[in-house]
């Protein structure tokens, strides 16, 4: 068995020709004319080996005689329409038979032309040229139907905007992202679709960052929806962009639920100690850019062992919850928080709130405790639940620590257990003030 020969490929910058014809001098002329013209040529004198270099080659077109010894050019043409590889190569054929019936066959077997012989070359260069064109233009339309039904079959949100803004094009995940039917979002702007809060985002498309950023964009239902978008130049189409979407909505709401989880005590469902420091650093620079008074509250269920040896820790953590839905109710202003600081220890802040304000405010919490009257069989301080309270007031300077209004806060609430528990103390913290007093005695 002897091995096929060798067929170089073909130039992807020259449209290649395969000439078939089992005639040397017809093969000679042809391949010399293809050559002037530019072309890249293969020959073949054969419908076997013609079928092995279109395969290998995949040419742009085949020249191809009828009658060869062998497999003629009607069974080769055949065959190679038959074949995924080659289906659609266009064939010319090349004969003298000139009968209506001859011609008839050719193009039953899928033939594009039929040159009659003796050939004219000028004839031929002209048909071949012909072809090419109708190939090219083939190629682009089966390019072009492949690359709209790849954006078409997006997961991503594809839209080409104008720089001023407006939309020339939306595919069917854009439409579904945001709600609109089919063509609805042509023609309008993304200058409205986005919830425009950078600087220049809303001034035309030039003004805005190429890249990627998370933006708010806003759905048909007047709701916003978190996307990732992408924006770029399209160089080939001057003044065009392309904008790439791609909807993070349930990662922010998963996101933003993991942290709002992460500043949350689990049982008691008001904020943790994490979320108060965090906040407590946030309103202490405030109120020293502002000098205005800071008052924190430290907060001690009194004899809280007691309660969870006698009733149990599910009653504990039922006892807890009532007394942690207690403060939250009193932490009524953006700028106030509750939390649980650890155990049976919560604090609560409240920002520009003076001395006075803040000893009032700890004793209508005290008092709302003891309001709920949860028995508490264990105390020797009282029949009910109580808390016992510490207030710590300070006006903030540069010169200040923070941990020293905590100190303060702290030893408030040891003087009220040491005075019997069920109380409120408070002091005011300052170089002129370091002295704990009664605010209110129950």
């Amino acid at each position: 068995m002897t091995n096929p020969v060798p067929v170089p490929l073909a130039d992807p910058r020259k449209p290649a020709i395969l000439i078939v014809d089992d005639a040397p001098d017809n093969l000679g002329t042809l391949r010399s004319m293809m050559l002037r013209q530019g072309y890249q040529t293969f020959v073949a004198t054969s419908g076997d080996r013609a079928l092995d270099i279109a395969q290998r080659v995949k040419p742009d077109l085949i020249l191809l005689d009828v009658v060869m010894p062998g497999i003629d050019g009607l069974e080769t043409c055949r065959r190679l329409k038959a074949h995924p590889a080659t289906t659609r190569i266009p064939v010319i054929f090349m004969s003298a038979r000139g009968e209506t019936e001859d011609i008839v066959a050719g193009f039953d077997t899928g033939a594009a032309d039929y040159i009659p012989k003796p050939l004219r070359l000028e004839e031929v260069c002209a048909r071949v040229r012909a072809q090419l064109r109708l190939r090219s233009g083939d190629a682009q339309s089966e390019q072009t139907d492949r690359l709209r039904m790849i954006v078409n079959s997006m997961d991503q949100g594809l839209l080409i905007v104008e720089g001023c803004g407006r939309v020339q094009y939306a595919n069917p995940a854009c439409d579904r992202y945001l709600g609109y039917a089919p063509e609805e979002l042509v023609g309008q702007s993304l200058k409205e679709l986005l919830d425009c809060q950078e600087p220049g985002c809303c001034e035309g498309l030039d003004a805005m960052v190429y890249g990627t950023r998370e933006v708010k964009i806003r759905h048909r239902d007047g709701n916003l929806r978190a996307m990732d978008l992408t924006m770029t130049p399209m160089h080939a189409a001057d003044g065009l962009f392309v904008v790439l979407l791609h909807d993070i909505t349930h990662h922010k709401q998963s996101e933003d639920a993991l942290q709002r989880a992460a500043m949350l005590d689990p049982l008691t469902k008001i904020a943790n100690r994490r979320h108060f420091d965090a906040f407590l650093d946030k309103e202490w620079h405030r109120a020293i850019r502002n000098a205005q008074p800071l008052s924190l509250v430290v907060l001690d269920v009194d004899h809280f062992k007691l309660y969870n040896d006698t009733l149990g820790h599910a009653a504990g953590d039922v006892c807890l919850q009532k007394v942690a839905q207690t403060l939250q109710d009193h932490a009524a202003r953006p700028t106030d928080l509750a939390a649980r600081y650890g155990g049976e220890e919560f604090v609560l802040l409240f920002a520009e709130t003076p001395a006075e304000n803040a000893a009032l405010l700890a004793e209508m919490i005290r008092a709302a405790v003891a309001a709920l009257e949860i028995p508490n069989p264990g105390s020797t301080t009282s029949t009910w639940l109580t808390v016992s309270v510490g207030v710590a007031t300070i006006v903030p300077t540069q010169l200040d620590a923070v941990d020293n209004l905590f100190v303060c806060a702290d030893r408030a609430m040891y003087a009220a257990k040491a005075g019997g528990r069920n109380r409120v103390e408070s002091t005011i913290v300052g170089a002129a003030w370091d002295v704990v007093h009664d605010a209110a005695v129950f």
